[in-house]
């Protein structure tokens, strides 16, 4: 069997101007990086014009290798254009930290992927080394400016330098060792470049002068007296948005069948909101029929953030939604140990309740049409697939079958005939927007309507230093905003070990820090980090470039 990166190398790919004169494009529209990847530069759209069809790719709580979201929306928009349909996907770019740590790269597999498969998962366009260099000359010019004087009069520093890789070693620091020259002595905390505020900025912008502005909003650190001290106070936001002036257009890029693939910002989806930038989403729904987007990990964390804070904040709102199940998984939330490729219908059986939880919340919760799509397996048994039909019957939900990590978008016809089965006659006006929680509701009460309507639980807890910082964050303003829980991925609970559908728990939300240029507030529950580790064999291990300048062991 040939590795994805084989296949990606494997198969010829077509200019980007090509892939451009699909979607009416000239070059005029383009700012090409190399032969196959180019930046979009749109004339600003004009009232009235025709928007497409917004599908949201979403996935039952994954296992540690994921359920195939990524490959699906590929094999999904790839079967749309073999309908006939103008497809365009709308996806997050890769992080290096999952590159070189456990996951792997997240272009998709198989057959269903967005190329140069290489570029994209390694420096691409060089949009996140931007957004961490716009991060850390904040970084910098807070220290500075408390180096100068300290003329704002800054007590505490809430900003945090960011680097895009897993390492642990930068959790917790101290900076300014030896004071004087060195500057002012203070503990420092790195976040991965994915978890920083100006990634969620970057891709909640509507344009680059929105972006300078949010830029501004974002708060760096408290007085004596809790005032917040924003970037603006520092001016330091115009000299930001001049790092981000090209990483702000979107990026396009094509899939291996030569759709086009709209690759656009990053951020993670248990510890952010997890979704493509809003201009990469809406220039996607404004050049094609279809547009196909996902968001990350499972419905509760990805869909619900991509719901209730990126289609709030943009004014967007899906037609229809597909949730991505593995039968390998339904096994693992059904308690199955040892070979998941082994039939097992007492543990497929005890696991489909978690399936079924995210296909009654994006229901009954957002009111949105679903389609499951069962990324099949060889080892997968009609009885399997039998039981994991009957179930979704009784939601009136349709499964298709996809193998579209093997046949690209021949595997996912029959999934992208039931979203247009869905879909057709739907119009942009027809849609009411359903969201988790009213967004004049206090913080409080949006965390437990998430947690009751979403997740399935009974209650939420703060931890003293989360009910500390709710008390400043109503003092200070924000308890109107959206809420953006940063919990594992794994379970609908607060918990990795909870699998399957766990009922009436509790959420501990340990505390709570405003995104203020971003618009919401993170609540950070159980043990999630913001600067993962590396695995003890991490994906580096295997990846390598020979003489010639080819890349192997990439995936």
């Amino acid at each position: 069997m040939r590795s994805d990166i084989e296949i990606a190398q494997s198969t010829p790919l077509q200019p980007i101007a090509h892939v451009a004169e699909k979607l009416g494009l000239g070059e005029e529209n383009l700012e090409p990086y190399g032969r196959y990847m180019a930046k979009l530069c749109l004339p600003p759209q004009q009232p009235g014009h025709k928007r497409g069809k917004l599908i949201l790719v979403t996935a039952i709580n994954p296992t540690k290798a994921g359920e195939g979201k990524t490959t699906t929306s590929i094999g999904l928009a790839d079967a749309l254009n073999r309908l006939g349909k103008k497809a365009v996907l709308s996806l997050r770019e890769p992080s290096l930290g999952p590159v070189f740590g456990m996951k792997g790269g997240a272009t998709g597999g198989g057959y269903a992927q967005v190329a140069p498969m290489e570029d994209i998962n390694l420096h691409f366009t060089g949009d996140f080394h931007a957004i961490g260099a716009a991060n850390n000359l904040l970084a910098a010019m807070v220290d500075n400016h408390i180096y100068q004087g300290n003329e704002l009069g800054i007590d505490r520093v809430v900003w945090r330098r960011c680097v895009d890789m897993n390492d642990r070693q930068l959790r917790s620091l101290e900076t300014g060792v030896g004071g004087g020259i060195n500057g002012v002595p203070r503990p420092e905390h790195f976040d991965i470049t994915v978890a920083s505020e100006v990634m969620a900025v970057f891709c909640l912008a509507e344009n680059l002068s929105d972006l300078k502005a949010r830029l501004g909003r974002m708060i760096v650190g408290y007085t004596q007296a809790g005032k917040p001290v924003t970037a603006h106070d520092l001016k330091a936001e115009g000299a930001m948005a001049a790092l981000l002036k090209q990483a702000v257009l979107p990026n396009l890029v094509q899939t291996l069948e030569g759709n086009p693939a709209i690759v656009h910002g990053g951020p993670f989806a248990n510890i952010a909101h997890g979704c493509s930038s809003v201009l990469a989403t809406r220039a996607a729904l404004r050049l094609g029929d279809y547009c196909v987007t996902e968001a990350g990990f499972g419905a509760d964390l990805g869909a619900e953030k991509f719901l209730d804070i990126k289609c709030r904040a943009a004014g967007l709102w899906p037609d229809a939604a597909v949730v991505v199940a593995t039968v390998r998984a339904l096994k693992l939330h059904g308690g199955a140990e040892g070979d998941l490729g082994t039939e097992d219908l007492a543990a497929l059986q005890k696991g489909l309740p978690n399936l079924l939880h995210h296909i009654r919340s994006l229901q009954e919760t957002f009111s949105l049409p679903v389609v499951v799509a069962l990324n099949q397996f060889e080892s997968d048994t009609p009885a399997e697939i039998e039981w994991v039909e009957n179930a979704c019957r009784a939601y009136g939900v349709p499964v298709a079958l996809s193998r579209v990590w093997e046949q690209g978008g021949a595997g996912g016809v029959d999934m992208a005939q039931k979203i247009i089965e869905l879909t057709e006659g739907n119009t942009a006006n027809g849609i009411v927007p359903c969201y988790a929680y009213d967004s004049n509701s206090p913080l409080r009460e949006k965390l437990l309507a998430i947690t009751q309507r979403v997740y399935g639980g009974g209650d939420v807890s703060l931890a003293p230093q989360a009910e500390q910082d709710l008390a400043e964050l109503e003092r200070l303003g924000f308890g109107s905003l959206p809420v953006c829980v940063a919990k594992t991925q794994y379970s609908l609970s607060d918990d990795a070990k909870k699998l399957g559908e766990p009922k009436d728990f509790t959420l501990t939300v340990r505390s709570l820090r405003v995104s203020a240029g971003a618009g919401f507030v993170v609540a950070l529950a159980g043990n999630i980090m913001t600067m993962p580790g590396l695995p003890k064999h991490p994906a580096a291990e295997n990846i390598d470039i020979t003489a010639d300048g080819k890349i192997t062991g990439l995936f």
